[in-house]
């Protein structure tokens, strides 16, 4: 027997695609194995967010690769994460679809704010600081922004620029000059602006860089001076003036600068500029460690049964002041409900009992805004918030869940995902809504016995003892869900 399980990162960047399997002894992670590909995947994106096929099979051929490396690896124990090129992407279905016959494991599309919470738990686990800290994460579409002390983040940002898409927009044809610098500075500057001001009130004392444009720019000032170990205005500065010297991108000849980095380079420097002149930064040191590394506690501390999403959904919970009692008996009866029909409807994601318990969690958050609508209001709130852990699809369809709990149900509204069809999703939402309408009255104890059976489309409701006839109002509750169900394809009988 294995004591010490591998586990694998996989970070699907814009510029590179990154393979990293680990394995935790003791309580600490041991780094076995790292794979890095260039793959360019901001360069397939065009101007309205279409991905290339050229660009998908670049991604697909590194995938295949991957796939080798990880072939003997359980699905639970690999995690990947898609960040801005691949969120952008209009057309990101097809490449999922795509990447699912290359690639067994699932592939996450995270969010901005998401990526760079994985991006401060990678920096956090391996530096150390007592007090707040500003971690600073330069991609090929995005820049990361977190202001956090110790292992606990306080500001979140993910910003639009990177030095693929700066490089593109402002160096298209490969001049280099003070004036084209000086616009791509200016528009990061006004890209900054929207959460200047939260971030100098929240204050840091340290600032720490990661990502391969921050790494380049090190080694290029180490170049000129081996014992530097900090980034400087100063030292970014004379940096530019060698590019700018230099004229043409091609004619960029500066030791530590690799060829492949050379191509998306210069967006990269305006945007660190920018980011020093803007926040008044004296110094940044670099850390080697980020996105990759937080997926892999993130995936230690899931294995250990430790789930951020829980922290997450209580967190939103306890600040909306939520009525728990009620939100953890319709928890308890959709849990249920859900084992009572999981086997003929095929429920196997052992994450779909987690999204009925969530739902029901936050099922009524929405009632501070107004009670008429609430599952408007619920859905609109989950949509909208930070969720650190979840993933774009799994934060899409929980709202969605929530957003049907109630009234109608509209189909066409359904999220397209890759994973879930429509007809599984309605079934997730059929659970929720059974489970909010026999906790209608709010006690604990409903005084009924029920027997569930169900098919592909249907359930059927078998009530103890005439029960049902006795209260009036459920029957009448159930008689309209048998309506709206009815509907949208769904048989619901009862008695």
């Amino acid at each position: 027997m294995n004591d010490y399980p591998s586990i694998a990162a996989v970070d699907l960047g814009s510029n590179s695609f990154h393979l990293v399997v680990a394995r935790e002894v003791d309580g600490s992670l041991q780094i076995l194995h790292k794979e890095k590909q260039r793959v360019y995947l901001a360069d397939g994106l065009d101007d309205k967010n279409h991905l290339s096929q050229e660009a998908i099979e670049r991604a697909l051929a590194i995938l295949k690769q991957f796939a080798t490396t990880l072939q003997d690896f359980p699905l639970e124990n690999v995690k990947v994460a898609a960040t801005y090129t691949l969120r952008r992407a209009k057309n990101i279905h097809s490449f999922l679809t795509q990447a699912s016959k290359v690639f067994p494991y699932p592939v996450e599309v995270i969010s901005g704010q998401e990526e760079a919470r994985l991006i401060y738990q990678g920096v956090a686990h391996y530096i150390h600081h007592d007090e707040n800290r500003l971690v600073i994460d330069i991609g090929g579409g995005s820049t990361e922004l977190i202001i956090g002390k110790h292992f606990k983040h306080k500001l979140l940002a993910s910003r639009n620029m990177g030095c693929v898409s700066y490089t593109k927009q402002f160096f298209a044809d490969g001049q280099i000059t003070a004036k084209r610098f000086a616009k791509a500075e200016v528009r990061a500057e006004q890209e900054l602006e929207v959460i200047f001001a939260n971030y100098l009130s929240a204050g840091w004392q340290s600032v720490v860089g990661t990502s391969g444009t921050i790494k380049s720019i090190l080694a290029m000032i180490n170049a000129n001076d081996a014992e530097q170990e900090l980034i400087t205005l100063e030292r970014l500065l004379e940096l530019k003036t060698q590019f700018i010297a230099s004229k043409q991108i091609q004619a960029l000849q500066i030791e530590g600068l690799t060829p492949e980095r050379q191509v998306s380079i210069c967006g990269g420097l305006a945007i660190l500029i920018a980011v020093f002149r803007l926040f008044k930064i004296e110094a940044m040191q670099y850390s080697d460690f980020s996105l990759r590394e937080g997926l892999l506690h993130e995936m230690q501390q899931k294995l250990a049964h430790k789930d951020i999403r829980t922290n997450t959904i209580a967190n939103l919970s306890e600040r909306n002041t939520i009525d728990k009692e009620h939100a953890n008996r319709v928890s308890t009866t959709a849990k249920w409900l859900f084992e009572q029909v999981r086997e003929t409807w095929h429920l196997t994601d052992s994450d779909y009992i987690n999204l009925l318990d969530w739902a029901a969690q936050l099922h009524e958050i929405g009632l501070g805004v107004n009670s008429s609508g609430i599952h408007k209001h619920s859905a609109y709130i989950v949509a909208n918030s930070q969720l650190p852990g979840f993933t774009q699809q799994q934060q899409t369809l929980l709202s969605c869940m929530i957003r049907f709990y109630r009234k109608k149900i509209r189909l066409e509204e359904f999220p397209a995902l890759h994973t879930m069809q429509h007809y599984e999703i309605l079934q997730l939402i059929v659970i929720l809504r059974l489970a909010v309408l026999l906790n209608q009255k709010r006690i604990t104890d409903q005084g009924f016995k029920l027997e569930v059976t169900a098919k592909q489309n249907s359930m059927f409701l078998k009530f103890h003892n005439k029960w049902l006839k006795e209260h009036t109002l459920l029957l009448a509750d159930l008689q309209q869900e048998q309506k709206y169900l009815k509907k949208v394809g769904f048989l619901l009988d009862f008695h």
